[in-house]
This record gives structure tokens, sequence and C-alpha cells, in this order.
């Protein structure tokens, strides 16, 4: 199996991607959508990477540019990534990598604070 396939699918957020595109075609925008998470140009990169490892194509129309999974280009992986997407485990485990892998500001702990008593 090729390394680059690999690395390309070993990203949960390209993962998402690609699950987000599985049925059909979309926008970069509304990807974007169903990723609040995530910044429209961290999509952008997600989907430079993923064209580039061809498994995903694009087409321009307008101002816009509109993606599609090549399947053929996933081989073996395929019918696994469709079985962990129909997994109800699957979507906690992607939430919980989403989480991890969030950017950002992470939330401070309380600080425990403690009086000198005279």
């Amino acid at each position: 199996m090729d390394g680059t396939l690999l690395s390309a699918v070993g990203s949960p957020r390209r993962r998402e991607i690609l699950r987000l595109l599985w049925s059909g075609e979309r926008s970069a925008g509304a990807i974007h959508r169903d990723m609040p998470d995530v910044t429209f140009g961290a999509v952008s990169l997600q989907l430079r990477a993923l064209s580039e490892a061809g498994l995903v194509h694009s087409r321009a129309a307008g101002r816009h540019r509109f993606y599609r999974v090549d399947r053929d280009a996933l081989g073996p992986l395929a019918e696994m990534l469709e079985r962990m997407w129909d997994d109800a485990l699957w979507r906690l485990k992607l939430a919980a990598e989403l989480e991890h892998t969030r950017r950002g500001p992470r939330r401070r702990r309380a600080r425990t604070t403690f009086r000198r008593t005279s």
C-alpha cells in the first residue's frame, strides 16, 4: 500500500473531509460549514493535501470550486473507510481526535488559591 495514501488518510480532519465528500460533490464553503471548529484556510490546506495525494478532484464553477472523492484512488481503503463511517463508535473516536488536535487557546484550569491566615 502506498505511503502517500496512508499519510493522506492518517489525519482525522482529512478522513472527515473524505466522509463529507463520499456521498457527492461539495464546495469548500459547504465543507467548512460542516466543520465549524476548523478555519476555512485549514479546510483549504486539507483539501490541497487530499488533491495532491490524488484522492480528491476539483472543478471550477464561476468563483467556486467543487470537490469530489476519487473512490478508485482509495483502492482497498475505500471499503474500510465506509465501514468505519457507518460505525457509531467511529463518530465518537473522530470527535475525540478532532478535539485533541484542535488548535487555538486551551481552556485554563481553575487555579486554587490559598489564603494566609494570621
